[in-house]
């Protein structure tokens, strides 16, 4: 089986395409990965070779971070920076994949770009695979409002409004796509893979069309690609009491030098040591007896030996803390953090706020509601009912996919799958 993997995004959303295409190459497929050319050499730093597709994602989340349209008052404006930022970078993905397609058995894509990834698998003639990280079927479960009152919203009202988010994006991609020329053939196969808890929205599994299966890829515990190994941090956790843990990923910081200065002020009022994962954000590293400033860290080894998590919110992080089992405080950005952190809140997990004007006060505040034991304790036992195979099922459904469009060409002379 050949399989293309197209995973363009931030790091978060490369990396469960790193996973899969590992998970795939060791079943003995052939598989062609392809992400946001900045993210080329991370994969290879993974034992994973790649290959660049569209634009860099460091620099098109630097454009939005600018954009003051974002953060103005008229709803308006900020609806129009939104339907840019949909366009940014499409028409270099569609080209780009439509040189890499032709002669792969399934394309096999994430939620960004997934309709660049949808005409090019029409185009090619090769069914489609898209992982979501988040629901973004039109639902009635998930609140298409993320704040605390958000649940209130009529089921009915919400997919309505689901429904017409997505017709908003349909409209907003038509024209770079229209520069293509693409005829609109039926794909021959596909398939939504729901790599996240369906659990932290209830009722949204009995919504799920049939073709839209539930893995639970995201909080799988052998989901997470580990980061090199870091001795010297692992040195520094193991020479002291459990840290504070802080990262916000690939999000842009307004004023990093501001940010860790009160990060130092919040954990030397409240006696902890200090854990920074700096990202994208352009902290410089330190490692002394209370800081410690890394680029990046192995969540699946870092995170159980940390008092809480302050994190930006994104799927992955999420996913991992809560594997993890730690008391979670979740400073969202933007896109589905804010909905992460409001699912996690209601259900006793997690606190939330947005990140725009944090202050030390309210940080340590934030803190202190989620040093409750029994928030504790509920991050603990959940912890306790995550499965083990999410991979392996995301792997098996494109297989699965792959057999139904072209089951006579996917077996060897031994009647193996190949």
């Amino acid at each position: 089986m050949r399989v293309l993997l197209a995973f363009t995004g931030s790091r978060g959303d490369a990396q469960p395409g790193l996973l899969l295409a590992r998970e795939l190459r060791a079943r003995g497929h052939t598989v062609t990965l392809a992400l946001a050319p900045n993210l080329v050499g991370f994969a290879t730093a993974h034992g994973i070779p790649a290959v660049g597709f569209g634009c860099d994602s460091a620099e098109l989340l630097r454009t939005q971070h600018a954009d003051r349209r974002f953060r103005s008052p008229s709803p308006r404006q900020r609806w129009r920076a939104v339907l840019d930022l949909q366009r940014r970078g499409v028409a270099e993905a569609v080209r780009d994949l439509l040189t890499l397609a032709p002669g792969h058995d399934v394309l096999v894509t994430g939620m960004a770009g997934e309709e660049a990834a949808e005409k090019v698998a029409r185009r090619v003639g090769i069914p489609l695979a898209a992982v979501h990280f988040f629901p973004i079927v039109p639902n009635r479960a998930v609140p298409v409002l993320p704040t605390p009152w958000g649940h209130r919203v009529p089921g009915g009202l919400n997919r309505w409004i689901w429904s017409g988010l997505r017709r908003a994006r349909d409209a907003a991609l038509a024209a770079p796509f229209a520069d293509f020329g693409i005829v609109e053939h039926p794909l021959p196969g596909r398939v939504s893979i729901q790599a996240y808890d369906a659990g932290l929205f209830p009722g949204l599994a009995d919504e799920l069309p049939r073709r839209h299966p539930i893995t639970g890829f995201a909080v799988d515990p052998g989901s997470i690609l580990a980061c090199p190994a870091d001795s010297a941090l692992d040195g520094w956790l193991a020479a002291g009491p459990a840290p504070l843990y802080v990262g916000f990923g690939s999000m842009a910081v307004e004023d990093p030098a501001a940010l860790v200065r009160m990060l130092r002020g919040v954990c030397e009022r409240r006696g902890v040591r200090l854990l920074l994962a700096a990202g994208w954000a352009g902290i410089a590293p330190e490692l002394s007896a209370q800081v410690a400033i890394v680029d990046q860290v192995d969540h699946a080894a870092v995170l159980p030996r940390c008092l809480a998590a302050v994190h930006h919110g994104g799927a992955g992080t999420t996913a991992a803390a809560l594997r993890a089992g730690v008391p979670q405080v979740i400073c969202s950005v933007q896109a589905d953090q804010p909905y992460w952190g409001q699912a996690l809140a209601r259900r006793g997990l997690a606190v939330t706020r947005r990140v725009h004007g944090l202050r030390a006060a309210e940080l340590s505040a934030l803190l202190d509601r989620v040093a409750d034991p029994a928030l504790a304790a509920r991050a603990t036992e959940y912890a306790r009912r995550f499965p083990t195979d999410g991979l392996a099922r995301a792997a098996d459904e494109v297989e699965a996919l792959v057999l139904a469009t072209f089951p006579s060409s996917c077996y060897d002379h031994a009647g193996r799958l190949q």
